[in-house]
């Protein structure tokens, strides 16, 4: 007998299904299909995701024994492997793409105060990055790498308040990391944390007459002459310095002076040396910025370790693609959560927690406030407890 709602169907009440489906309407989703609509296809992923499924055979069989509960799961039809391999195939993955980026948009409304890492900074701030994921050739095919290898990327823009990827663009592993920068409106007095794959003065002189600003690392081979140095003030700051670019191509693109700060990292002992368009703030924020563009990296190494974007569950690029949509809307979908609910954990808590309590049939409250999860203890079993 059923007595209480599943924690994966309260799970499922943060997706807004009427945008969901009005997204599905606006690419013809469910046109002639009956056997998985998009809304079962979007929760088996998200099962799928949360669970740490390994394969669409794991996933039938987890909802299999099940068949009775899925409707109070919200689900309304029955999953099968077949069928989920056919909707990975065929099913338009800009629905899932669109989604994503909608629960994107209204996590980003909850994360707008939270820092960003540089408490002199009022302004948006972006890192830029892409990470490789690695395939096989015998298996993805039309992701070529190299002469034995497959892989795709990942571009991603991402916002350091949450953090969370406010862009993303899948490409093969041969796409240039570069070349993405040509499809980014640059939002004025925002930074942009760029590593040296993107110096291109070309493209960085787009940022500047966008009126934003770049932080990213000069070229060993950089050709330049100093204009006039300033004090190099703050801890590890070695030099700071305006420039002119010298050489034939790089003066043509960037026509205008750059800033070019050292720095010696106190703790590594690492010198950097970092090339911004920045000319008021102060040298040592310029050197925190950068460093603060390793929340990318940290961004990439969770989605691969929680969310599975290194194993696929289809073959073809449309299956590919609808799984990093999806790991993209779990990732958001968990930062709602956190907020919405007022949690303190960190979300990789959240997920830990939710992902073995799916069938649980208590209020998702009580998994992280342990209020009701255990009766008090007596010395006789029946007795009844009287709360004063």
């Amino acid at each position: 007998m059923h007595t209480g709602r599943f924690i994966f169907s309260q799970v499922v009440d943060f997706f807004p299904e009427r945008d969901f489906r009005r997204i599905v309407a606006k690419y013809s989703g469910d046109y002639k299909t009956s056997a998985l609509s998009s809304w079962d296809h979007l929760l088996a992923l998200s099962f799928a995701l949360l669970t740490f499924r390994e394969s669409l055979r794991d996933i039938e069989d987890c909802l299999r024994p099940r068949q009775h509960q899925l409707y109070h799961l919200g689900f309304r039809g029955s999953i099968a492997r077949s069928t989920l391999a056919d909707a990975n195939a065929t099913r338009d993955c800009r629905i899932f793409e669109e989604f994503a980026l909608l629960l994107i948009a209204r996590a980003r409304k909850l994360c707008v105060a939270d820092p960003s890492g540089i408490d002199e900074l009022d302004a948006t701030i972006y890192a830029i990055d892409s990470t490789t994921i690695d395939l096989c050739l015998a298996i993805f095919p039309w992701a070529s790498f190299r002469k034995n290898k497959a892989a795709i990327k990942v571009h991603t823009q991402l916002d350091l308040r949450g953090p969370l990827p406010v862009l993303v663009h899948v490409t093969d592993g041969k796409v240039h990391d570069v070349n993405w920068l040509d499809s980014i409106l640059f939002e004025p007095d925002c930074f942009y944390l760029l590593d040296r794959g993107y110096v291109d003065f070309g493209r960085l002189w787009r940022i500047a007459q966008a009126d934003a600003y770049f932080v990213t690392r000069a070229k060993s081979n950089l050709q330049f002459y100093r204009c006039h140095s300033r004090p190099p003030e703050g801890e590890g700051i070695i030099a700071d310095q305006v420039i002119r670019l010298t050489g034939a191509r790089s003066k043509r693109d960037y026509p205008e002076p750059l800033r070019r700060v050292v720095y010696r990292d106190p703790e590594t002992g690492k010198l950097l040396v970092f090339l911004t368009n920045n000319f008021d703030l102060p040298a040592l924020t310029i050197a925190l910025l950068y460093k603060a563009r390793w929340k990318i990296e940290l961004f990439f190494k969770w989605l691969k370790g929680n969310v599975r974007i290194k194993a696929f569950y289809g073959r073809e690029p449309n299956a590919v693609k609808i799984q990093i949509w999806c790991a993209l809307a779990i990732y958001s979908l968990l930062l709602i959560i956190k907020r919405q609910l007022g949690l303190t954990a960190s979300i990789h808590s959240v997920l830990a927690v939710l992902s073995v309590s799916m069938f649980e049939q208590v209020n998702i409250h009580e998994l992280f406030t342990e209020v009701g999860l255990s009766n008090p203890v007596t010395d006789d079993p029946n007795q009844l407890v009287i709360n004063y």
